[in-house]
């Protein structure tokens, strides 16, 4: 009998599928209709801090009274705070699935505060949600040391496990994985999405590039998660960015990730894709002759196939030399 049971970050799964953060899970409905399909966890859409604050730095402009500008700045942060935990106590009456929440902020104070609310509220396991883009005011480990710093803060406040969604531009991934495990992080995510640029040659402005992403995306999540699955061992890693079909989740798995979120396939197809997916998923297993996903997952990550050097290799002379 096949089984489609893993576990990630702690969290028992009937599946490895996870709704990524995104606004298909920032509303009631949208998350029933997940759990109905069949989704293995749900992450809440971000609360993010950056947000919160553009919009109460926007309304104070209103008022020349900084007492008003301080009530406005509290009741604003109050508001979207207390909206985003009664989303989090919703999806937990109306779900059977575990429900993870997500932050996003840029000042570690507001990581533990939002934090430790957040684990009251009863979520399940909290994302955290980090990047910031170092366009050379920052020493060279700034990023690697931010993770660093935040995940050793929330482990000392809160419980529940604890998901880093990480950023493709680390120097040293899996090193810096390594420390975060050592740290007590229950998981990590490969990798963040994150806001993509464009230029307009007409009007010559900057304006907003692709929201999804691209089917060939996916290499790059495949290449980190075969590595950092090797590198770093009894690890739970989530494969995301790129995943647009059933064989990217079998080729996640089989590069070691315990699970896979999706993002840019539920837009475009919708709910069913979940379905869908988990149909393809057993008859491959039914096919090859797996009866759980612990038969093939990391069966051809990093440290498990006889040349490594194949997820090192970033030239293109062997493969395309014969190409004119």
């Amino acid at each position: 009998m096949i089984t489609l049971e893993t576990t990630f970050a702690g969290l028992k799964l009937k599946n490895p599928l996870i709704a990524a953060s995104s606004g298909l899970t920032n509303s009631i409905s949208k998350i029933v209709e997940l759990d109905n399909a069949g989704i293995g966890a749900i992450v809440l859409k971000s609360l993010f801090e950056e947000q919160i604050e553009n919009h109460s730095e926007k309304l104070s402009q209103i008022t020349d009274y900084p007492e008003a500008g301080d009530y406005i700045n509290t009741y604003i942060q109050m508001n979207h705070m207390g909206k985003y935990l009664d989303l989090i106590r919703s999806a937990k009456e109306k779900c059977n699935v575990p429900i993870i929440a997500s932050i996003n902020c840029y000042k570690s104070a507001k990581w533990i505060d939002f934090a430790k609310t957040i684990q009251d509220a009863g979520a399940d396991a909290l994302e955290l949600n980090l990047f910031v883009l170092n366009a050379g005011e920052f020493g060279d480990t700034y990023l690697e040391d931010t993770y660093v710093s935040i995940v050793r803060e929330i482990k000392k406040v809160i419980h529940i496990p604890v998901i880093i969604k990480m950023a493709k531009n680390i120097s040293n991934l899996p090193g810096l994985i390594s420390k975060l495990k050592a740290l007590g992080a229950d998981g990590v995510v490969l990798f963040n999405r994150f806001y993509q640029l464009d230029i307009d040659i007409n009007s010559m402005e900057i304006t907003s590039g692709p929201v999804f992403s691209n089917p060939t995306d996916f290499s790059d999540t495949l290449r980190w998660t075969a590595i950092v699955s090797g590198r770093v061992p009894d690890f739970d890693i989530a494969c995301s960015y790129g995943v647009h079909s059933w064989e990217d989740a079998i080729k996640g798995i089989l590069a070691g990730a315990t699970s896979i979120q999706l993002c840019s396939i539920l837009y475009e197809q919708g709910a069913d894709a979940v379905t869908n997916m988990l149909t393809c998923l057993e008859e491959w297993m039914d096919q090859n002759n797996f009866s759980s996903l612990a038969e093939f997952k990391g069966k051809l990550n990093y440290a498990n196939i006889k040349s490594p050097y194949m997820y090192e290799r970033v030239q293109f002379m062997k493969y395309f030399s014969s190409y004119k």
